[in-house]
């Protein structure tokens, strides 16, 4: 090799040198560009000490805490059944699962900046020029053959761009995403949880539904008794037939009510196949009686642990993250970007030689984008990320002291509908005990008419509110796990100091 040659080599490689030095800093600047760009929200919650409506002392508030499998409390196999087909087979929650995958594959497509990018390009080209548009002695149009009529230019080379993360752009683009994949999960366990208390609650509809139908046509029958009593003591002329009217007008009465609770009877049944993904005409549902069904227990624990467990208030939170990523990675893109190429291959002619070190060749650039002037699209965006950052900030702090709320509300109708059920119980007792005293007085005729009527009604009302009130004690207690976020895992145990 000539002097000259070599000369070219050293100069070569110092301009590579350079090249890779320059390359070496910026890399080694990468982590501390990063820290340029926080802004994190700060929520300041204002988290109470207890519950109002709760227990004060923390051992009692965690005394019965919602299990994981919380609806097996109510102790009513069908339900539980159902709500098991419900995890499994809900359209709803099928769709969420589906949103998880979507948000994860966007997850990965956020994160392919962070690596360099190669790709293999690789051709073979056959070329041959006109041989009648040069210009030579033989005439015009007529071309000098001065070379071969045909070239072949083989290449193959590996390209590999980068992008220089140094403002962290690339990475809040990324926690956006992994945020958004985390609010997802939570969003499907809201979605889950939703779905089992609509199970639930549709469940206690039918068998309140069919506890008010038994009391319907017990009341039927009980006022048709009257009534043929009644007709009895008009065939003896001991009444009037204005006294016959209001007994068949009682009846009737009676009689109407049952319609409309077939119709919610039928119609919650056709909720539950629908939350179970069955066509209507599939599903068998037995239903029962709410009075056989147990009434659990529930502590509500402590308010700083309810913003652990609920996950609307955890996919708030998720959220909130994901608008922090977003300011930053607005801010960010008014930066420089700095992005690196590289390529290098071999190019011959002739296929043998190809792959020999003199057929090899590269290429390095480095290249600098600064934005100067975009009519303040870039400002706008950040001005943009900035509000949708603050309302999440606001919808995050809702979302906490709304649980609170709820708690404290499912607290108060928990206990106020079990004392309604007490009261209405001992209505109901003292109105079926003036019921038979007055029917049995009609039989020896010492008694009116209207003392009859007042009493029945009296009866079947206090029957049909105690069933309403039976399911709307149910219906706290549901909600009452809901506001809790559903089942909690069991606190560790802490190991005692044994030896």
């Amino acid at each position: 090799m000539g002097s000259g040659s070599q000369f070219a080599a050293i100069g070569t490689n110092r301009r590579v040198g350079r090249f890779l030095v320059v390359i070496c800093g910026a890399v080694l600047a990468l982590p501390l560009g990063g820290c340029l760009l926080t802004d994190k929200s700060d929520p300041k919650l204002d988290i109470p000490v207890f519950y109002r409506e709760g227990p004060r002392k923390p051992q009692v508030a965690e005394a019965a805490l919602p299990p994981l499998d919380w609806w097996q409390k109510f102790h009513s196999r069908e339900l539980t059944q159902l709500i098991e087909q419900a995890r499994d087979a809900n359209l709803d929650i099928a769709a969420a699962v589906a949103r998880i995958v979507q948000a994860d594959a966007q997850a990965r497509i956020a994160g392919a900046p962070l690596l360099p990018n190669v790709e293999l390009d690789s051709s073979a080209n056959l070329s041959r020029p006109s041989q009648t548009t040069g210009v030579g002695g033989g005439g015009a149009g007529i071309a000098t053959v001065g070379g071969p009529s045909e070239r072949n230019l083989l290449s193959a080379s590996l390209t590999a761009s980068y992008e220089i993360d140094f403002w962290g752009k690339n990475r809040s683009a990324l926690r956006v995403a992994e945020q958004t994949a985390v609010a997802t999960r939570y969003d499907r366990e809201v979605v889950g949880l939703t779905t089992i208390v609509s199970v639930a609650n549709a469940y206690f509809q039918v068998l309140a539904s069919q506890d008010r139908l038994r009391v319907a046509r017990e009341n039927v029958k009980s006022s048709t008794r009257i009534l043929n009593l009644i007709n009895q003591r008009l065939s003896a002329g001991t009444t009037s037939a204005l006294e016959v009217a209001q007994q068949e007008s009682l009846v009737n009465t009676e009689r109407a009510t049952i319609p409309p609770l077939e119709q919610t009877l039928q119609q919650n049944k056709a909720a539950l196949a629908l939350l179970i993904a069955q066509p209507y005409e599939r599903v068998n549902i037995r239903g029962g009686s709410l009075t056989s069904v147990a009434i659990p227990r529930v502590t509500p624990g402590l308010p700083s642990e309810l913003i652990a467990q609920r996950p609307d208030i955890r996919e708030a939170e998720a959220q909130l993250a994901a608008a922090d990523a977003n300011v930053e990675n607005a801010r960010a893109q008014m930066f420089p970007s700095i992005t690196l190429t590289a390529e290098g291959g071999y190019q011959s002619a002739v296929l043998k030689t190809l792959l020999r070190p003199e057929s090899a060749f590269f290429n390095l650039t480095a290249g600098l984008t600064q934005p100067i002037f975009d009519g303040f699209r870039l400002q706008g965006n950040l001005d943009q990320q900035k509000g949708r950052q603050d309302e999440l900030l606001q919808d995050y702090r809702k979302a906490v002291i709304s649980g609170f709320t709820d708690v404290d509300k499912a607290l108060i109708a928990v206990r106020q509908t079990t004392l309604t059920v007490k009261l209405q119980t001992e209505v109901v007792t003292s109105s079926q005990r003036a019921f038979d005293i007055s029917e049995q007085r009609l039989q020896e005729g010492t008694v009116d008419l209207v003392t009859v009527l007042q009493t029945q009604q009296t009866l079947f009302q206090a029957q049909d509110a105690l069933a309403q009130a039976r399911l709307t004690r149910l219906l706290a207690v549901v909600s009452l796990y809901q506001a809790l976020g559903g089942g909690w895992l069991p606190h560790p145990v802490e190991a005692n100091n044994a030896r």
